[in-house]
């Protein structure tokens, strides 16, 4: 995945162009996909150090810096390969990770010195994660539908409308999130069902028949 204001896609651009202006940016990304961010947009010519500053949860700040003068580069507390250059920080200020995991939740910034002043930009990076859906019939024409370690909770809807339980969900530490619905459908006019579930990731839908009774 490119940086925001570097896609080919018009519509995109259009949207994205108000973050070129904005000093921080929300930035969903699927888990396992490539991630770059980019520095603001500096001439290299005017560039005197470049820093990206990494905050994860529960560990220490992360810094990774290139000083121009003495072409020097240097890490402070980074301990995840994954996340690294795009290529030598002389060539390429933007930062890669990858693949992204779960654990790549947190703040990004990047700090650019040139004799003008400093410029930065920084990225709420959320790491999606699409649910395993499972669906299946438990007694009496009863159908029980899952969405299962999902990063943000999915959201499920049914297809006729049942009688339905109360949705539960289940929080796991890593930050993912199991939903269940439960409904019941009475008589013999409803045969088949769907249960469709709505996630950031992507829909998905499963149908079942159900059995008499």
């Amino acid at each position: 995945m490119l940086c925001p204001w570097r896609t080919a896609n018009l519509g995109l651009l259009l949207i994205l162009a108000v973050f070129l202006v904005a000093v921080n940016i929300s930035w969903p990304v699927q888990m396992a996909r490539n991630a770059v961010l980019c520095c603001p947009p500096i001439e290299f010519r005017n560039l005197v150090v470049i820093t990206w500053e990494i905050i994860l949860r529960g560990q220490p700040s992360c810094t990774k810096s290139y000083r121009k003068e003495t072409n020097e580069t240097k890490e402070t507390n980074c301990t995840d390969e994954r996340i690294t250059w795009v290529s030598t920080p002389d060539q390429n200020s933007d930062l890669q990770i990858y693949p992204v995991a779960i654990t790549h939740d947190g703040y990004y910034r990047c700090l650019m010195a040139t004799p003008d002043g400093n410029f930065h930009r920084g990225y709420h990076l959320q790491v999606l994660v699409t649910p395993e859906v499972t669906l299946f019939e438990s007694r009496n024409r009863t159908a029980v539908c899952k969405a299962v370690a999902g990063k943000p909770a999915a959201q499920i809807s049914w297809i006729p409308v049942g009688d339905c339980a109360p949705t539960e969900q289940e929080y796991w530490g890593n930050g993912t999130v199991t939903v269940k619905s439960t409904c019941h459908w009475e008589g013999h006019n409803v045969s088949t069902v769907t249960c469709h579930v709505s996630h950031l990731t992507g829909n998905k839908s499963l149908y079942i028949e159900l059995l008499p009774g």
